[in-house]
């Protein structure tokens, strides 16, 4: 990587884990706080991710794995709640970059894209709906929502994307580290038991 896109990683690295943004948003706030052009070759997400990995192991090692374990946790109550749509989660908190900022995103599959907003109304849940880029570049819905974190003493954004049970067959496939982008529940439960 050149030392360019180096320094655009690693400031959007930092604006990642303090301030909670997406890698898009961080890479176009780190070029303008670098006094770049707008038009700067940016890095891609796997460089910004090895960033962010390098800045939680150098600023934030004594704190973040127990943020991390807390936000896996509130992804678990919500993939039990929603368990019937076939939640898998992805995102920071799946990676295991998450921090105290960081919201989580849970994936749904459903036979019926309105059933799990249904679900959410049956269940006197307040959220917000929203369209937004899904998998492969389409648009889908994301119910978002507040959620308590007692161990963080916080409140935590959680995106429920809904997608149709057909989008599922391409998810699963591992990236282009070899690793599987998302994981259901009980590989959840796996990751917060290796915690301790």
């Amino acid at each position: 990587m050149d030392t360019l896109k180096a320094e655009i990683a690693a400031t959007a690295a930092r604006l990642v884990v303090e301030e909670g943004l997406e890698y898009g948003a961080a890479k176009r706030r780190a070029v303008k706080q670098l006094g770049l052009p707008g038009r700067s070759a940016l890095p891609d997400n796997d460089q910004v991710e090895d960033a962010v990995r390098e800045y939680i192991d150098l600023f934030c090692a004594d704190t973040q794995p127990a943020e991390l374990r807390a936000l896996r946790a509130v992804a678990v109550v919500w993939m039990d709640r929603m368990a019937q749509f076939r939640p898998y989660l992805a995102g920071a908190v799946w990676h295991g970059t998450a921090t105290r900022h960081s919201d989580v995103y849970i994936q749904l599959f459903c036979d019926d894209c309105k059933s799990a907003e249904i679900a959410l109304i049956d269940h006197r849940v307040d959220y917000e709906p929203q369209t937004v880029t899904g998998l492969h570049g389409e648009p889908v819905e994301a119910l978002t929502l507040a959620a308590r974190c007692t161990e963080l003493q916080t409140v935590v954004g959680v995106h429920l994307l809904v997608y149709d049970l057909d989008d599922m067959r391409g998810a699963l496939r591992p990236d282009a580290k070899g690793r599987s982008p998302r994981g259901d529940v009980a590989a959840v439960r796996a990751l917060l038991a290796q915690a301790g």
